[in-house]
């Protein structure tokens, strides 16, 4: 079974600087394209960055310029490089990625890590 593990995120103060990471575990083919997403309470899920499989990226304005997204040579990891932190970054923050498992093309999300970010 493909599953996506995250792991990082945490509790910083604004200004700070925090690290995620997405894992595809299991068999499958390859990663087609990541993405981060993030809801924070009472909030609907919105996008935060995304890699398309040629390595094109895309970021939310609200972080540009503090995120980055990257990916391992293996194709099997994305990262989120979050500084400059700021109180309203605090949310889940879920990865999602689709996988492909011949013959078919999954969409999957990872469980979710609490970034929180104290004023």
């Amino acid at each position: 079974q493909v599953q996506l593990v995250e792991s990082g995120g945490g509790l910083v103060h604004a200004g700070g600087s925090l690290s995620l990471s997405c894992a595809a575990s299991g068999t499958f083919f390859s990663v087609y394209a990541w993405g981060w997403y993030r809801q924070a309470p009472g909030k609907e899920r919105e996008l935060v960055a995304t890699m398309a499989v040629d390595g094109t990226t895309n970021y939310a304005d609200s972080v540009k310029g503090r995120f980055n997204v990257s990916r391992d040579n293996a194709r099997t990891t994305f990262y989120l490089q979050m500084s400059s932190l700021k109180p309203e970054d605090t949310a889940i923050y879920y990865c999602n990625a689709e996988v492909i498992v011949l013959p078919k093309k999954l969409n999957l999300w990872g469980q979710g890590t609490q970034v929180t970010v104290t004023s």
